[in-house]
């Protein structure tokens, strides 16, 4: 099984960003996690073409970009050439799911499938053997350091049940108030990815803490 830990850059210290990339880049972390809102689709607004730029200018790592936004395909094309690795779209806000996973596939980036809490697995069963991520929100998007959701650990038991039903290879990623006690369930229940923020970047030593939910399992 995959363990990546991909740090959410919605945590960090935006006055000191560089400094932030710099101690990313020389820890354990796998990847670097981008949220964009739009203040359309979740109630919050963040990073945009010019913030993944200067992050891709920094680091080698994957850049890892959630999208929560409507009309997401209007946009690809822009972020594949701001530096996006892969792109994640929400299952809520495509009116033309397949056709933007095919879009996202086109331009030669990663892709996942983002669902909110409430938003049922069944749904991607005829998209699973389309996409590279699920990424499983483990609480409702928009806003860092909320509490997570419980429920998360039958929902990525759903998930993996419907990937080996499938013979799909997409992984788990699941993204929401993670901290070092739940990340031990996430990965037993079947997640290959964590995305955490504020117990990352609200540490003192934010590098051992990556390096701890590394060798968690």
């Amino acid at each position: 099984m995959k363990k990546i830990i991909a740090p959410s850059l919605l945590s960090a210290n935006l006055a000191f960003l560089y400094r932030d990339i710099e101690m990313l880049n020389e820890s354990e972390a796998d990847w670097f996690h981008l949220d964009v809102m739009d203040l359309s689709f979740v109630s919050n607004i963040s990073f945009g073409f010019s913030f993944i730029q200067y992050v891709k200018k920094y680091t080698s790592k994957p850049i890892d970009v959630h999208l929560m936004i409507l009309n997401p395909e209007l946009y690809i094309k822009k972020f594949k050439e701001s530096g996006a690795d892969h792109i994640h779209i929400h299952y809520e806000a495509c009116f033309h799911l397949n056709k933007t996973i095919f879009l996202i596939k086109k331009y030669g980036l990663k892709v996942g499938v983002a669902i909110n809490p409430h938003t049922p697995i069944f749904l991607l069963q005829d998209i699973i053997n389309d996409i590279d991520f699920v990424l499983l929100m483990s609480v409702n998007p928009g806003f860092s350091g909320q509490v997570f959701i419980d429920h998360t650990y039958d929902k990525i038991k759903d998930i993996k049940n419907l990937i080996l039903k499938k013979n799909s290879t997409a992984l788990i990623e699941v993204d929401g108030g993670i901290n070092l006690k739940n990340s031990y369930f996430l990965f037993k229940s079947g997640a290959d990815i964590l995305v955490s923020g504020s117990t990352i970047f609200s540490n003192s030593d934010p590098k051992n803490i990556i390096r701890k939910l590394k060798e968690i399992c």
